[in-house]
């Protein structure tokens, strides 16, 4: 790792950063990714836009299995590849960090150029009225309406997206709440598969891209289009593409640099080679 590591930071030494992450970001953090050399084979699908939109159904199990993950998902901390980007952006190698992630960690290190791709689970939406409010704020509400719900915690497995693992025999008692401004219904503020990232927020992750002197793509396999295109849009322009990531990613072909490692190590000697 030692040459890779050289590799990369003579690769962008002098070159204005901008960070593409995904879940390899947050795995020291204790947030689980989908497809990682140590991640063990997913027992159910992600949810699907359209499959909570149009079912009451599908919002019950989310909702209700949401209610455990929040309590041990919000509970993560930045970790030393977070803390190392916001360092290099404080120190003006880095330009911003273009996020996949919903967990807010970059903003909770002090990265503060930080476009959050798909959303942010701290955030609630409702689809009627467009009103947000915070996540924390419907975990009361939801905790209130569903006495003893989180005793079902112990045990139960964190999912990458939030939410938990828990049998669907145990969901059907559970109680969603509304919108306390319309009663419509209420949607975390996030991009689940099969849904679109909204125009503003591609504007604003494109405006930073294109500040980009180097690509550094960090903990992504580049599985969901909406990170690949980046890297295919750096190829085009003739920008440099730095992958930090363990194991494949859909990018290298277009990497000039692959260093396989954990983020946090990895960035964390980025950071210090950089001063």
């Amino acid at each position: 790792m030692e040459v890779e590591l050289a590799a990369l930071v003579s690769l962008v030494r002098g070159r204005r950063i901008v960070a593409l992450t995904g879940a390899g970001c947050s795995t020291e953090s204790g947030i689980p990714d989908y497809r990682g050399p140590d991640t063990p084979p997913r027992t159910r699908p992600p949810i699907q836009h359209r499959e909570f939109v149009d079912h009451a159904d599908m919002r019950r199990r989310y909702w209700a299995r949401a209610v455990l993950g929040w309590a041990r998902f919000s509970a993560a901390r930045p970790n030393a590849g977070h803390a190392a980007l916001a360092a290099l952006e404080r120190h003006g190698a880095l330009a911003g960090v273009i996020t996949q992630n919903v967990d807010g960690l970059h903003g909770a290190a002090g990265s503060r150029a930080v476009v959050e791709l798909h959303g942010a689970l701290a955030r609630v939406r409702c689809l009627a009225c467009a009103e947000v409010t915070a996540r924390d704020a419907l975990q009361a509400r939801l905790l209130a309406a569903n006495p003893g719900w989180l005793d079902r915690a112990q045990g139960v497995a964190i999912a990458p997206d939030g939410d938990a693992d828990l049998p669907d025999a145990l969901v059907d008692g559970f109680t969603v709440v509304a919108c306390d401004a319309c009663g419509g219904t209420l949607m975390p503020d996030v991009v689940f598969f099969g849904g679109s990232v909204p125009r503003a927020t591609l504007d604003a992750a494109w405006q930073l891209f294109d500040r980009a002197e180097v690509l550094l793509v960090i903990g992504s396999s580049l599985t969901v289009f909406s990170g690949y295109r980046f890297v295919r849009r750096a190829a085009e322009r003739g920008v440099p593409v730095a992958i930090v990531n363990r194991g494949p990613t859909r990018g290298d072909a277009y990497a000039q640099v692959r260093v396989d490692a954990r983020a946090g190590v990895a960035l964390t000697e980025l950071a210090r080679a950089l001063g």
